[in-house]
């Protein structure tokens, strides 16, 4: 998926230059996108925009593309609007609710707590966080982690009329309206949402800190995201800030928030695609945890029927072909994102974009095989992934 960006050798300077210049002036007459791109190789920056034509209008919400190789961004592409009132041209700086996407960020917040020793992933989550419901007892920090705890969605027990946002603390009130759990915990895999806020809720239990501030001080801080927040309405400023539409009968129309929008630990955080790129070379290099840790956000255990769960540690993960592959989704009101990662090529591709719909994962992959050389895997393991979508 990634080629190595390495200079040709001695004598091959003009090609070079050429190919350089040749890249400057191509992207000097593009329209509709603003640009980055740091290499004189790789896939033609036209046929890059022409994937993302539906995005670069000049009055509609728009997306942020970045490739990053061995912790480099070898492209960097923006189209559309940001903000449609204001006429906000959409960056490389501009920040994304980023959705599902923050469950990677949340998973790593558990992740370091376990390194240090202050929680065991196998430990009861009854016996950590009080007010868990007593019907889920046997469900475990492990099983939160990748999707196999059978609790269910708090989303089915929020009415239609609900007007007040639900925030992480309100989560385990709606889980106790249930009475059972989907399946014994361990026995099956299903995505919730739930097990993601509660993630957050044990964060903040065994650290004595604030969420947003946790991740703030202990995740975006130290890796150089100083502009990620997990965003708190009247509480914390999002920079840049990209807001959510929806096609309606008359065209785009705003469609920012929802009475789930300000839940943290499955969905809440706001980020750009150069701020990822800080996030994605600090996983490389185990900055964070070390790279057994690391290791483990990136396996997928095997059930008791022999199948994979197809999700680690906040990823989703799979084989294409022979290569580890990582992805995610991310959906939620206004918002469609993506990632795909392939470590052991070392390359990554992000797209985020404001607005409902659309297929922004399949547009990553396209740009992975563009890199890669090779069509991957036709299929996400979320697609067919239980109540992921």
């Amino acid at each position: 998926m990634r080629q190595s960006d390495q200079f040709p050798g001695y004598g091959g300077w003009g090609v070079a230059i050429a190919a350089l210049f040749a890249a400057l002036t191509l992207l000097a007459g593009c329209t509709g996108a603003t640009s980055s791109v740091r290499r004189a190789s790789g896939p033609d920056v036209r046929t890059v925009d022409s994937l993302f034509a539906a995005y670069a209008g000049s009055e509609s919400p728009g997306a942020s593309v970045v490739v990053i190789h061995e912790g480099r961004a070898v492209l960097t592409r923006a189209y559309g609007l940001a903000e449609l009132e204001e006429r906000t041209p959409a960056t490389s700086q501009t920040h994304y609710r980023l959705a599902s996407l923050s469950k990677q960020f949340t998973a790593m917040a558990i992740m370091q707590l376990a390194e240090e020793g202050k929680l065991r992933y196998d430990a009861p989550v009854a016996s950590v966080l009080p007010g868990f419901p007593a019907h889920a007892s046997e469900v475990r920090i492990r099983h939160l982690l990748n999707h196999t705890s059978g609790i269910w969605d708090y989303e089915a027990f929020v009415p239609e009329t609900q007007t007040v946002q639900v925030k992480d603390r309100d989560v385990l009130e709606l889980l106790s309206r249930a009475d059972r759990t989907h399946f014994p915990p361990g026995s099956e895999v299903r995505y919730s949402n739930s097990g993601y806020a509660v993630l957050a809720l044990i964060v903040e239990q065994v650290s004595g800190v604030p969420f947003a501030r946790f991740l703030r001080e202990r995740v975006f801080t130290p890796v150089g995201m100083r502009s990620t927040v997990a965003h708190e309405e009247g509480l914390s400023m999002v920079p840049h800030r990209a807001y959510g539409y929806a096609v309606g009968m008359n065209g785009f129309r705003p469609r920012d928030q929802s009475p789930t929008s300000a839940v943290l630990g499955d969905g809440g955080i706001y980020s750009s695609v150069d701020e990822l790129v800080a996030w994605d070379r600090a996983l490389d290099a185990h900055v964070l945890v070390g790279e057994a840790t690391q290791r483990l956000a990136w396996m997928a255990p095997a059930l008791p029927d022999g199948t994979s769960a197809r999700y680690g540690f906040g990823w989703f993960v799979d084989d294409d072909g022979g290569r580890l592959r990582l992805s995610h989704h991310g959906e939620t009101s206004g918002f469609t994102n993506a990632v795909v990662k392939y470590p052991e090529q070392r390359l990554t591709v992000i797209v985020l974009t404001n607005r409902a719909g659309g297929e922004p994962w399949r547009l990553a992959q396209r740009l992975a095989d563009l890199w890669l050389g090779t069509p991957g895997a036709p299929s996400w393991p979320f697609e067919t992934f239980p109540a992921a979508r």
